[in-house]
């Protein structure tokens, strides 16, 4: 527990500055940043070397955060995240108080609350969301476990935790609804 410790501790140092770090997430391993900080979003494009206008996914630690960065939180979001048998992101419209950079169509975000112990313990700790995106370039395989995080990820970034690394389960991508402000959704994965 002490690496656990340690290694929290040292994510936050980093978010607060505006770095990035590679951590371990309640499905695949990710790369991070403070969603509120539109420089460290930046960064984060510029080393999966993907393109801005792609949106990036958000962890919270709890639903109850929700209405801080969704305008309006359709009742459907509740009942789906209630059901949910693996990590879900749900896409909602009219995100606010998150990096303008991050966000899709229609000022969209993408947000999975997290249950897995670390990332919601940082999200927990840390206060703000957290952005999670896979630890890959764009375009290149999904990395299911940190062995096979690409070397360029694991240099750029400015803190890389420890913790996990020799778990050799392979995780996979959480699924992605869109939910509408009509109160329709779409399953997009």
């Amino acid at each position: 527990m002490k690496e656990f410790e340690k290694d929290i501790e040292a994510c936050i140092e980093v978010l607060r500055h505006g770095g990035l770090i590679l951590y371990p997430t309640d499905t695949i391993w990710g790369i991070g940043c403070d969603a509120t900080n539109a420089d460290a979003v930046q960064r984060v494009y510029q080393l999966k070397r993907r393109a801005d206008n792609k949106a990036l996914i958000v962890l919270l630690d709890s639903e109850e955060h929700l209405d801080h960065y969704v305008v309006d939180v359709p009742e459907m979001a509740y009942e789906l995240m209630g059901v949910a048998v693996k990590p879900l992101t749900l896409i909602y419209e009219g995100a606010y108080n998150l990096a303008p950079n991050l966000l899709g169509e229609n000022d969209s975000v993408g947000i999975r609350v997290s249950r897995e112990e670390f990332s919601h313990q940082l999200c927990q700790r840390f206060g703000r969301p957290i952005v999670s995106t896979s630890a890959n370039v764009s375009g290149a395989t999904t990395a299911h476990n940190f062995d096979e995080v690409s070397d360029d990820i694991k240099t750029g970034v400015d803190y890389v935790v420890g913790y996990r690394q020799n778990d050799k389960t392979p995780h996979t991508a959480s699924n992605i609804i869109l939910l509408r402000g009509d109160g329709t959704f779409k399953i997009i994965r």
